[in-house]
């Protein structure tokens, strides 16, 4: 059955290789034209087989004059959710066209391919033909990907700093909260509560690591054991490590 927590997983990207690309518009000198990408209606299918299972998602249409209705449902815990959304005739097969514009539309409102609204559209180099007069965009003579921007080197390393200085912040926090646990009892209460907060704000593993090596750490000094057997027997596996398993 599909829930609420398996929907996240429809917003997802797709691979590079799936996604292809159109031009929109083509320079007056013809070289190059600007890019728009898009996936075809065959990978919204399989995204909703993959994630909810072919039993749980269906589509309905209506045709009112040139525009096509895709009513996409999706059983979530076990309730059946409509979103809808709609298309006009395409230039090539004009019904079938807008049958699968209507259904990636719909499904735009699931999160399926959203992000590729906001990803920018590159001027690409193309080959061009001429037809009444104006240059029509042929194929592509480089690939787009090339064009996208994606982040610098200096903004990759501006990113991790900022998370580096995310993670010292709740750390010190966690320091100042566990000084204050005079008893073994409501250390543990607070581990529960940060453990619950790492799973739901999805912590990266290394920071999880060190919950886990904060809260052993204030447990022995907090005991005074003579050594790590006397806190955590060999028989009984380590309580805050415990916590993380599912």
């Amino acid at each position: 059955m599909t829930t609420t927590e398996d929907i996240k997983q429809l917003f997802a990207e797709f691979p590079e290789d799936a996604i292809s690309w159109r031009a929109q518009s083509v320079t007056k000198a013809g070289d190059k034209a600007m890019a728009l990408a898009y996936i075809d209606a065959r990978d919204v299918m399989d995204r909703l087989d993959q994630i909810c299972g072919a039993a749980d998602w269906q589509d309905r249409y209506e045709f009112h004059g040139t525009r096509t209705i895709c009513y996409l449902s999706i059983r979530v815990d076990g309730e059946w959710i409509t979103k809808a959304d709609g298309a006009g005739d395409s230039d090539v097969e004009a019904e079938k066209g807008a049958i699968s514009d209507a259904l990636k539309r719909a499904a735009v409102k699931w999160g399926i391919g959203r992000y590729l609204y906001s990803m920018p559209a590159p001027w690409v180099p193309c080959e061009t033909a001429e037809w009444n007069g104006k240059k029509q965009w042929k194929k592509w003579t480089a690939n787009p990907w090339d064009f996208v921007r994606r982040p610098t080197d200096r903004t990759a390393n501006s990113m991790r700093k900022e998370a580096d200085a995310r993670g010292d912040t709740l750390f010190k926090q966690i320091d100042h909260e566990i000084s204050g646990c005079a008893t073994t009892v409501k250390l543990d209460a607070l581990y529960k509560v940060w453990v619950a907060k790492a799973r739901t704000d999805s912590w990266p593993p290394d920071w999880k690591n060190t919950l886990m090596d904060r809260f052993s750490a204030a447990k022995k000094k907090m005991t005074a054991p003579v050594n790590d057997d006397d806190v955590f027997p060999p028989d009984r596996p380590n309580a805050y490590v415990a916590n993380f398993v599912p």
